[in-house]
């Protein structure tokens, strides 16, 4: 692959990612835009066009039409920009409607799509957003995740949209799907061990949850308004986490507080 190639990541035979080129703190290497389908396929089904870049978007029609297939469907996994900047342009483009992150038909759970031969069940696995969906491909054995898991790290429960228990409850509810051989997340590598990951992303949000509650025990719930408690329990808590993704700590911070002081304990 040369520098002028775009980078491809494959999840399964069917399900294709092209990386948009927003690298950054919160969105690591850029936007995983899925392409779902072959070319078996008369149409395939693309899963957040990702920002508004004419670049990437033309990156993803051309691979669409290497395929001899045409764009059926696009979904969103949820409203952030990194997801969905382009989505009006990229209906433009394709012609084909937009569901999802308050866009178009809504995504209904339990859903059952089918584009172009490729079965897409809908999952509503709120946490990281109020909106986050999950796609399901069963008999690819793949899990779409947006930003609720990602292929590196942990992700953001981005208060106030979102919320530490439906994030708890909706990685068991992902833990429980199956077949799930592969994760495909919003951004980062494909996460071929997914039982492991879930279980992960659970212990890791059970122990911030422990150490939240410790330090506002240790006097940080004294420090003043809840920005100035944030904020201290961010800089003990977060320690070892590079400042550049602080702002996205205390979105966590904050919901976790809320977590805490609706539910009075650590799940």
């Amino acid at each position: 692959m040369t520098d002028s190639e775009p980078w491809r990541g494959d999840a399964a035979p069917r399900v294709n990612a092209l990386l948009a080129p927003n690298p950054g703190p919160m969105t690591l290497d850029g936007t995983n835009t899925w392409v779902l389908g072959d070319s078996s396929s008369d149409a395939v089904a693309v899963v957040d066009p990702g920002p508004r870049d004419e670049g990437h978007l033309k990156a993803v029609l051309d691979h669409v039409e290497s395929l001899g297939s045409r764009v059926g469907l696009t979904l969103l996994t949820h409203s952030h920009l990194d997801h969905t900047e382009a989505a009006q342009r990229w209906a433009e483009l394709t012609g084909a409607p937009v569901r999802g992150a308050g866009i178009g038909d809504p995504l209904h759970d339990g859903e059952q799509l089918a584009v172009g031969g490729v079965d897409i069940r809908v999952v509503h696995t709120p946490g990281h957003t109020a909106d986050s969906i999950s796609f399901h491909l069963p008999d690819d054995g793949v899990l779409l995740t947006g930003d609720m898991v990602l292929g590196r790290g942990t992700s953001v429960v981005a208060y106030p949209d979102g919320e530490v228990g439906a994030y708890l409850n909706s990685l068991q509810r992902m833990a429980a799907l199956a077949p799930v051989d592969v994760i495909a997340p919003g951004h980062g590598p494909v996460v071929t061990e997914p039982a492991a990951l879930l279980e992960h992303y659970r212990d890791h949000r059970r122990r911030r949850l422990d150490q939240v509650a410790a330090c506002l025990d240790d006097g940080a719930q004294q420090a003043g308004s809840t920005e100035d408690v944030v904020e201290a329990v961010v800089q003990k808590v977060y320690a070892d986490v590079p400042q550049d993704v602080w702002p996205a700590a205390r979105l966590t911070v904050r919901a976790q507080i809320e977590y805490l002081r609706t539910f009075g304990e650590p799940a």
